[in-house]
C-alpha cells in the first residue's frame, strides 16, 4: 500500500514541477528580462533569409533595424552596444534565434555595419531593454 501512494506522490511532485519549470517560468523569465541588461555575443543574418516571415508576421529585411532574440518578448525594443567600439544601435525584437543557438542577439546587416562587425561576423555585445514602446520615434506636438 506504501508503494503505489509513495509513487503516485512522486509522479505528482514532478508532474507539479513541470508546470512550475514549463511554460509559465519561461513567461516569468521574460518579463524578469525586461528590464535587464544582457551580454553575449551578436551575429547577423544570412542573406537567404530576406523577404521571410519573422516570427511575429513582418517581412524579414536586411535593410531594417530588427533582431533575433530568444528570451525577450517580441516586439521589445533594444539598445545593443558593440563592446569592443562602442557603438550602438537601437533595434526592435521580431523574430527567434534557432533553439540550439547559443548567441544572444542576431541582427540585420544594416545594424550589424553600423556596429562595425560586418567583416569578422560576430562580436561581443551589451544589450539594454527599453521597453514596448519605440525610442527613436519623434513625439507629436
Amino acid at each position: 500500500m506504501r508503494i503505489p501512494l509513495l509513487l503516485f506522490l512522486g509522479i505528482a511532485l514532478i508532474a507539479g514541477m513541470h508546470g512550475a519549470y514549463g511554460q509559465s517560468d519561461r513567461t516569468a523569465s521574460r518579463m524578469r528580462n525586461l528590464d535587464s541588461v544582457q551580454y553575449g555575443v551578436a551575429s547577423y543574418y544570412a542573406d537567404k533569409f530576406e523577404g521571410r516571415k519573422t516570427a511575429n508576421g513582418e517581412v524579414f529585411r536586411q535593410s531594417g533595424m530588427t533582431a533575433a532574440h530568444n528570451g525577450l518578448p517580441l516586439g521589445t525594443w533594444i539598445r545593443v552596444t558593440n563592446l569592443r567600439n562602442g557603438r550602438q544601435v537601437v533595434v526592435k525584437v521580431n523574430d527567434r534565434l534557432h533553439h540550439r543557438n547559443r548567441r544572444l542577439v542576431d541582427l540585420t546587416k544594416t545594424a550589424a555595419s553600423r556596429l562595425g562587425y560586418l567583416k569578422s561576423g560576430l562580436t561581443k555585445v551589451r544589450v539594454e531593454v527599453l521597453g514596448r514602446k519605440n525610442p527613436t520615434r519623434k513625439k507629436d506636438k
